[in-house]
């Protein structure tokens, strides 16, 4: 398969030439770039390589030499490596063998026999996210001041530029801000979208597939019925413990289903936000009233004194 050198490289590890032949037939039309391997152990060394390029992995669970997990373990070992995303193919719908891969930072599956829409829904998911990651990353590096001293502040946010700010600015204001910003951009872009702008999930789904979800936005933020809305961000530090609160001014929503990872999201492009950054970004994070208002607390001991954060120890927002 050619491809431009901007194109995105994706890691095929399987042991069987039937399924990696249906892989590539399936992702053939997308200009991606496949580097094939045919077990962990080979692609672990492909990935110790800090010159070969890496922007997602499909992976197989059940494989000779090095399975699936087996690499995945090996693979977060490697800090540069830590943001790539997973997606691991399985033939088994087992809660918990999809447990096992959740604790361990793999939050995109595809459950054996699945089609090529299917397939390159989770793929475009999976590079979006970490695209974002690294955007924000770099943003990160380049933002020469920190906020370690704000004891308290109040944003209103309303667009998607203003949410990338304010994440940037509140993460650099907690410890570890490249676990806490994808997980408050998650939760900004939720206030927004969700709440005040009333996209639901599947028009969400929809505007995805069609590459329209942004112009959505902006068009939803010129309408008289959403554009004096606005998400409040409040900011404390207090007695070691940051917290920050989100509140938007839609109708709410029955958060309950979206605290953890459900089986239907873990095929799709979209679902998994407010999961992951409950599983990953803070020491807590809970919802009141009708949906509309997110609690988040990060507490600065545990982080400074280097306690590992749930499976945040061995995971990374790749999912």
């Amino acid at each position: 398969m050619t491809a431009k050198a901007s194109s995105p490289h994706i890691l095929v590890v399987d042991d069987d030439p039937l399924n990696r032949q249906v892989l590539a037939e399936y992702l053939e039309e997308t200009g991606y770039e496949l580097i094939v391997t045919e077990h962990g152990a080979a692609a672990l060394a492909y990935v110790e390589q800090p010159a070969n390029r890496v922007d997602a992995i499909l992976l197989d669970w059940m494989m000779p030499e090095m399975d699936g997990m087996a690499f995945v373990r090996r693979m977060r070992d490697i800090e540069a490596r830590r943001s790539i995303p997973i997606i691991m193919q399985t033939a088994l719908g087992d809660p918990d063998r999809i447990r096992e891969g959740l604790e361990a930072g793999v939050f995109y599956y595809l459950v054996k026999p699945f089609g090529a829409e299917i397939l390159k829904a989770v793929v475009n998911a999976a590079l979006r996210r970490f695209r974002e990651h690294e955007r924000q990353r770099l943003d990160l590096e380049e933002q020469a001041f920190s906020l370690t001293f704000m004891e308290s502040a109040t944003f209103r946010v309303r667009t998607l530029p203003e949410v990338h700010a304010v994440a940037l600015l509140l993460a650099k204001a907690c410890p570890d801000p490249d676990r806490i910003i994808m997980g408050l951009t998650d939760l900004l872009v939720n206030a927004v979208e969700h709440g005040n702008l009333e996209i639901s999930y599947d028009e969400k789904t929809r505007l995805q597939e069609e590459e329209r979800w942004e112009a959505e936005i902006e068009h939803r933020l010129t309408l008289p019925r959403y554009r004096e809305k606005s998400v409040t961000v409040d900011f404390e530090r207090k007695n070691g413990e940051i917290q920050i609160t989100i509140t938007d001014e839609g109708s709410g929503f029955d958060w309950k289903p979206y605290m953890e990872l459900q089986p239907e999201t873990l095929v799709m492009g979209h679902g998994r936000g407010i999961a992951m950054a409950k599983a990953l970004a803070f020491d807590s994070m809970e919802y009141r009233d009708k949906g509309n208002v997110v609690v988040c607390r990060i507490s600065e001991r545990a982080l400074r004194s280097g306690r590992p954060h749930d499976a945040a120890s061995t995971a990374s927002m790749s999912g």
